[in-house]
């Protein structure tokens, strides 16, 4: 069986645009790269030959990647999602009842992810304490960092698709 990867679809679109980018210029760029190296003779200690292999076998190991994931993506429109528990595309405001800092995080796929910028997976210890979850509902998640004791306080929709 196939395992999904949850998506939102401007998560889908920006790995969409990487995938184009690598197949149409960044793989021709390295291959004009190791030609360009080629000539330089003596594989051996030719270290720009060398370095642009390596580039070209990682490009070629994340077009790979990223077919595989698009091809197991699916497409959630956040815009869409109920807000009356938290789901996958919805923001989620919760006080932290060790520290009262409110933190608020939008629930996305793991390609999505970046806590820097307020999103965490759904498959993370914290999104899969959260789903589900209503307003006023506690939550105990336990963490790399430790313990930690949530009330969630608000759910919104997202403010992208």
């Amino acid at each position: 069986m196939v395992e999904r990867i949850p998506m939102s679809s401007t998560g889908h679109d920006r790995l969409r645009d990487e995938l184009d980018r690598l197949q149409r210029v960044d793989r021709i760029e390295v291959i004009k790269a190791i030609e360009v190296a080629r000539e330089h003779g003596d594989l051996k200690e030719n270290a720009e030959y060398h370095a642009a292999k390596e580039r070209q076998g990682f490009i070629e190991g994340r077009i790979m990647d990223l077919k595989d994931k698009l091809g197991r993506s699916e497409v959630i429109d956040c815009t869409e999602v109920p807000c009356d528990r938290a789901v996958f595309g919805t923001v989620v405001s919760v006080l932290d009842l060790d520290t009262d800092d409110e933190l608020v995080y939008q629930l996305l796929g793991p390609e999505e992810a970046d806590v820097d910028s307020g999103s965490i997976s759904v498959l993370s210890p914290l999104g899969q304490s959260l789903l589900g979850k209503e307003v006023g509902d506690e939550v105990v998640v336990v963490t790399p960092n430790g313990r930690r004791e949530l009330e969630i306080v608000d759910i919104g929709p997202s403010g992208f698709a």
